[in-house]
């Protein structure tokens, strides 16, 4: 009894939205949510969290610590967390759903940002371009586009990434991994995006289509190559540096 009511006692409602609190600690952590109060500093960075614990798995991108790793491939993580996020591109569990449409998906940040599809719920806005954002750390990274910052360097090469996604890509051509497989035939991927591609060659499934004309296309960049038979007389972005052709 007692442990039930310590667990699911929850009289405090945020103002904002639904979340429920036990005590007032959590509640004024919550609100940082909303307000974007960041209160907790890196000393090495210009990094701010809104919570300590936030700010401590932070710090391990400066050691470089990362205790946590996967048994099925080379993915490391600072945090618990984020190694069972990870466990679900191997698993395809997808356990969180929109209580609105058919969306599944496998992390938590990805149903919130699917949810503002719904509610149009985006805050900030990019002073550049029309882009908008759930959180500010969304938008921060969104300006990239326009600074062309590239913070993420490769320890082996001078590649620099936008964004550690694109990093963790580039790393893949020096190691050579390829962790997700088909379960149908011999291929394999170096990342899901790549593997997800391919199950479309067994599944027959083309999910780009042709806004002018009935072309349907299995990959994006198959997509565009048909859009320049679109484009009067047909696009051709390639040139011979020796002739005109």
């Amino acid at each position: 009894l007692w442990k039930h009511f310590v667990t699911d006692f929850k009289p405090l409602v945020c103002e904002l939205c639904d979340y429920r609190g036990s005590h007032q600690s959590v509640m004024k952590r919550h609100m940082r949510t909303h307000t974007g109060e960041k209160p907790f500093a890196c000393d090495e960075c210009d990094y701010k969290a809104g919570k300590l614990s936030n700010l401590k798995a932070h710090k391990k991108h400066h050691t470089g610590e990362k205790p946590y790793a996967c048994d099925l491939c080379d993915y490391r993580g600072n945090r618990l967390t984020h190694l069972q996020r990870h466990m679900r591109t191997h698993t395809g569990e997808k356990p969180y759903k929109c209580e609105i449409c058919d969306f599944r998906t496998g992390a938590t940040y990805n149903l919130k940002n699917h949810m503002a599809t719904h509610t149009g719920f985006k805050p900030h806005a990019c002073d550049i371009c029309g882009y908008r954002a759930l959180y500010p750390s969304s938008l921060k990274t969104h300006m990239r586009k326009h600074t062309g910052d590239k913070p993420y360097p490769c320890e082996i090469c001078d590649y620099k990434a936008s964004y550690p996604a694109y990093l963790r890509t580039h790393m893949l051509t020096h190691t050579g991994a390829k962790p997700y497989s088909c379960d149908i035939c011999g291929y394999r991927g170096a990342t899901i995006s790549s593997l997800n591609s391919h199950r479309r060659t067994h599944t027959g499934e083309k999910p780009y289509t042709c806004d002018i004309c009935d072309h349907r296309a299995s990959k994006l960049s198959h997509l565009k190559d048909h859009m320049r038979v679109h484009t009067g007389g047909g696009e051709k972005p390639f040139a011979c540096d020796h002739c005109d052709y």
